[in-house]
């Protein structure tokens, strides 16, 4: 039993440095997902009408606009926290704010994560890292965090989306 947990406590902790040399596929393939996300997200936010920015499916729900301001709030702060990097200044939006201004802004809050997530790699996934109101989480967690938050928010687009008659990018096929 002792020789076991000797070897999973070696293996796990030589596990960043053995990411590391293999080129770190988890950083890797973090950075795909961030570039998948930053594709529908910001497709999503090109197809919705300016006109339907203001829609909500029920008074409690965060209207579209919302839902973009929210992600470019969330850009910056996560992308920033993973990458140790602080977010560029930028102009202050409001789910209110033009669609323009909100599709500008969302756009740039991705190309700052990409630029961000182009330093990073798998040796310091575990690293513990400052994480809302000062809890500390480690660097791969807040990775995870962010994935599901793209997810979540482009499925909540993809929602609204077909909620006013429009296909999601997702669904459309290529061709």
């Amino acid at each position: 039993m002792r020789i076991r947990l000797l070897a999973m406590t070696t293996a796990i902790a030589a596990l960043p440095h053995l990411a590391a040399a293999q080129g770190a596929p988890v950083s890797q393939a973090f950075r795909e997902e961030a570039s998948s996300a930053s594709k529908n997200l910001i497709a999503a936010a090109t197809e919705m009408p300016a006109e339907k920015y203001s829609y909500k499916p029920t008074p409690a729900q965060m209207s579209f606009g919302d839902i973009v301001a929210h992600l470019i709030e969330g850009n910056d702060y996560l992308c920033g926290v993973i990458a140790g990097a602080k977010a560029p200044a930028r102009a202050k939006v409001t789910g209110a704010s033009s669609k323009d201004a909100l599709v500008g802004e969302l756009k740039d809050s991705f190309a700052f994560c990409d630029q961000a997530f182009a330093k990073i790699d798998d040796s310091k996934i575990g690293e513990q890292l400052p994480f809302f109101g000062g809890k500390t989480r480690s660097r791969a967690n807040i990775m995870f965090v962010t994935v599901g938050d793209w997810a979540d928010h482009y499925s909540q687009s993809a929602i609204y989306l077909r909620l006013n008659g429009l296909l999601p990018p997702t669904a459309k096929k290529e061709g």
